[in-house]
């Protein structure tokens, strides 16, 4: 059921994407759909940075350690599912018959109403990508063509992610896959062109001039024609070897106006060209051929083995520390074939915001949509670097008063300390389960000319606090050697509270030559009206997030990210 609240594109929704799709997206109205959902929750979805040495945040951890699990929550949507009959229901009775209470049941029974609410919201021109692993693509593609229809499939796309993974006795693991799904047989499509590969380049034009490479084309067509395009040119008859003349007419169409090309016979045509030097006379006796040059191809048509995208290395200044973070050019490209500009982007499962930065990169209208306050500052984040002030864009779901933070410190304690993280900017600490050391997040700046890192520890309390806690961070500003100390409190400090700070003293600048309060403390009222920490200005070069580089929107190649 859709509320009567007004869809506004460039829209971040904070919230379950069953729930947010059911309340807010309208009938037939996203022109394409991009979603990599999880089926490992523990191991990829909602971890967002990891420690060095591989382990997860303890946070994210109690948070979903129960997602996707064949639990009682699980089976009541099973039977809900299963009661509505249809494909749908049919393919998730056989499943079940098959995996029994599985996680892989699970994930399947979360992903059908989910994949439902995608075809219903989707255009009838309208196109799916659905991004996942071997591990589920088969049991999704089922699932998929009970949704949509098996004459409704178009791909199986294969993205190579990796270059080489050793495995214990099996073949390496390097690639993901894609389902390519379409609402009808009427659906946006544009060619895209990628680059020749080099062995190609080397196999096909081996010929070179002083234009550069070329390849020999054949200038005829089987068959004898009775038209002009039958007679000899030259002294050379093709219908002698049953062929007749067939014009390139890409490369006529460089060299004269079309519309006066059609008043030309062919054999005006075959003139022109070799006038151009485009005729490659070959010992007597044989029919001349075309040449093509390399630099007036357009290109290979996109194939269904991407394997000219590369992953995002450890190193690479596009990575912003989402370990299933996707390269910005795969996702311009899928937005490329299967969109126009001013068309509607959804990504139901947003993560770090990779098709949303593309989608507005490409000028296209976008929705966003996740589960955690983490990922939704990620997204704001990334977006306000990438494209400025300049982009107009609103975030539904996220508190604004003090009541609805108080709600959302009562329901999960670990989504109010990220969103509370995210009103200052700041990035979740991580440790290992119930070893977090009194640290919620950090905050990274330079202030001086010598590159030494220097550092905010901000510590979120969203219940009843006492003065031992100020004194608690103080002593973790100490340990930590960082120069400031925040606490964020949903209460109001006591008088005891904000004396103990006041006795930290200051911590000074010398760039500056500015006294910052070393504890501070701020309150969510105070965050909601706009207030921010006493610091030295982060000047851009911050490594709270990696930040991303302005980007020039419909532009069709990637700008590139740079480390903050």
């Amino acid at each position: 059921m859709i509320n009567e609240y007004n869809i506004i594109m460039n829209t971040l929704y904070y919230g379950d994407n069953l729930d947010i799709l059911r309340r807010y997206i309208k009938d037939e109205s996203v022109d394409l759909i991009y979603l990599d959902p999880p089926f490992n929750s523990n191991a990829t979805y909602n971890v967002l940075f990891a420690q060095k040495d591989g382990t997860q945040s303890s946070a994210q951890i109690q948070a979903f350690e129960d997602t996707w699990q064949w639990d009682e929550n699980a089976v009541r949507t099973y039977e809900e599912e299963v009661e509505k009959g249809g494909p749908v229901a049919d393919a998730l009775r056989a499943f079940h018959l098959l995996l029994g209470g599985s996680n892989m049941m699970a994930y399947l029974t979360m992903m059908a109403p989910r994949l439902m609410e995608l075809r219903r919201v989707l255009k009838p021109t309208g196109s799916l990508y659905l991004h996942c692993d071997p591990t589920a693509s088969h049991y999704l593609k089922i699932l998929l063509d009970m949704v949509f229809g098996a004459e409704n499939y178009r791909n199986e796309i294969i993205w190579k992610r990796t270059g080489s993974h050793g495995g214990a006795k099996r073949w390496g693991s390097i690639h993901d896959t894609i389902l390519f799904y379409t609402r009808t047989g009427n659906y946006t499509w544009n060619k895209i062109f990628q680059d020749y590969d080099q062995s190609y380049v080397e196999n096909y034009y081996r010929f070179s001039d002083e234009r550069g490479k070329y390849q020999l084309v054949s200038l005829t067509g089987p068959g004898v024609s009775s038209g002009d395009s039958g007679k000899p040119w030259k002294n050379v008859d093709p219908s002698k070897v049953g062929r007749h003349w067939a014009i390139p007419l890409n490369a006529l169409k460089k060299i004269i106006p079309e519309d006066e090309i059609v008043r030309l016979s062919t054999q005006d045509k075959l003139e022109i060209l070799d006038a151009a030097g485009l005729i490659y006379w070959p010992p007597k006796g044989s029919i001349p051929r075309q040449k093509r040059y390399l630099d007036e191809g357009e290109g290979v048509q996109i194939q269904d083995i991407i394997n000219d995208i590369n992953p995002i290395s450890s190193q690479a200044k596009e990575r912003l520390g989402y370990p299933t973070q996707k390269p910005l050019a795969l996702l311009e490209r899928i937005i490329q074939a299967s969109s126009n500009p001013g068309d509607v982007v959804l990504d139901p499962f947003c993560g770090c915001g990779t098709a949303v930065v593309a989608a507005q990169k490409l000028g296209r209208q976008w929705i966003g949509i996740d589960i955690t306050h983490l990922a939704i500052s990620l997204v704001k984040h990334r977006l306000e670097d990438a494209f400025g002030d300049s982009l107009q864009f609103q975030v539904i779901g996220e508190p604004t008063t003090l009541e609805e933070a108080a709600s959302l410190a009562a329901q999960d304690k670990y989504q109010f300390q990220w969103w509370a993280l995210g009103l200052v900017g700041a990035r979740p600490a991580e440790g290992k389960k119930g070893a977090d050391r009194g640290i919620d997040g950090r905050l990274y700046f330079h202030d001086d000319n010598t590159r030494k890192t220097k550092q905010v520890i901000l510590s979120v309390k969203g219940g009843h606090v006492t003065v031992s806690m100020i004194r608690d961070l103080l002593g973790v500003v100490e340990r930590e050697n960082a120069q400031i100390g925040v606490f964020i409190t949903l209460e109001e400090p006591t008088r005891p509270m904000r004396a103990e700070a006041a006795k930290a003293g200051f911590y000074h600048s010398e760039v500056w030559n500015r006294d910052y309060p070393r504890i501070q403390i701020l309150t969510i009222a105070e965050l909601l009206e706009g207030k921010g920490i006493d610091m030295p200005p982060m000047r851009q070069v911050s490594q709270t997030f990696k930040r991303a580089k302005k980007e020039n929107p419909n532009a069709g190649e990637q700008m590139g990210l740079i480390e903050g």
